[in-house]
């Protein structure tokens, strides 16, 4: 008797986009690196991913196997957009993702057991005691609008230009004027201030690409937190692509992740398993608004989200 292998010409569902994320989570905790880590939480790591989002007729990657915040995430990036250093005009919006490092410096030089909501109380308030402790350093949005640039002070001296160099700027300059080039990149990381930054960038490279009037993003990530920052971060680069697409007259193609230490850390033990026993639904959308007339001004209301319905948030510990 032969064996006859039959096929169906039924096809397949497609895979939700968010399987891709809890794939590569399930990877991570099951398969990674145990290791130990900056903060003494210690994680679960490999080394090299790629996670892939259509963004076409305004999809946007939110995952939906947990509430996202992502007018948190938005707020943030237009911040990272203002160049600003400062945690002040964050936490006027209750946003508190970045204060627990200057909080922490704060701890550290006085001895002072002042929780979070009085020490961000003293930053609104007080902007003095903000230009004391409320300054991170030189980090994303003073990288991507203010690089240091240095010109000619005469009798070969060299003086520091205050405005720097606005890669953004440059960027959709660029865009617009050569969109077939390979040079469409900006970057945070800056090996010469490094050590004057509260967090190095952590999604630190950017490149664009035109093709059939399609506007794509690579951003490339050297490290992770997969529990906690993996959904902040593709929105918020998600979103940057919508908004320089539209700044160009171009559409939104397609954001393509790419991680470099990714991990998990193993105080996220119960996100992991409750993660991954739920399933993907429905196909959020992100509305823009309005058409401001530069990439710089654009504000919360210029932002909608549809069809995002959720499961319930999990908590877990951020690591400082």
């Amino acid at each position: 008797m032969t064996n006859v292998l039959q096929f169906s010409d039924q096809k397949l569902p497609p895979r939700h986009p968010e399987q891709q994320y809890l794939d590569l989570l399930r990877q991570v905790w099951t398969e990674g690196d145990e290791r130990s880590d900056r903060t003494g939480v210690g994680t679960r790591s490999i080394f090299g991913a790629t996670v892939r989002y259509s963004l076409a007729e305004d999809s946007v990657p939110l995952l939906t196997t947990k509430r996202v915040s992502w007018k948190t995430a938005a707020r943030e990036m237009l911040w990272f957009l203002s160049g600003s250093s400062s945690i002040q005009p964050l936490v006027a919006q209750g946003v508190h993702i970045w204060t627990d490092w200057p909080l922490e410096k704060y701890r550290k030089a006085t001895g002072e057991t002042i929780s979070r909501d009085e020490f961000e109380a003293r930053i609104i308030n007080d902007d003095a005691f903000a230009a004391q402790w409320g300054e991170l350093g030189p980090v994303y949005g003073v990288q991507w609008t203010h690089w240091p640039k240095y010109v000619p002070a005469g009798e070969g001296l060299y003086r520091r230009d205050p405005d720097g160099v606005n890669q953004i700027a440059n960027l959709i300059h660029g865009l617009k004027t050569n969109p077939a080039s390979r040079r469409h990149i900006f970057t945070g990381w800056n090996v010469a201030e490094l050590d004057g930054m509260a967090l190095p960038p952590c999604h630190m490279n950017y490149q664009f690409y035109v093709a059939d009037g399609k506007l794509s993003c690579i951003l490339y990530q050297r490290s992770c937190d997969l529990g906690l920052g993996y959904a902040f971060n593709v929105f918020s680069a998600a979103l940057l692509t919508r908004m320089i697409a539209q700044q160009c007259d171009l559409d939104a193609g397609e954001l393509i992740w790419n991680g470099g230490d990714v991990h998990v850390y193993l105080n996220h033990e119960h996100l992991v398993q409750e993660q991954l026993s739920r399933t993907p639904s429905g196909n959020p959308k992100l509305r823009l608004l309005r058409r401001p007339d530069s990439i710089f001004d654009y504000s919360i209301a210029d932002f909608a989200v549809e069809d995002y319905a959720p499961q319930a948030h999990i908590s877990a510990p951020v690591a400082v």
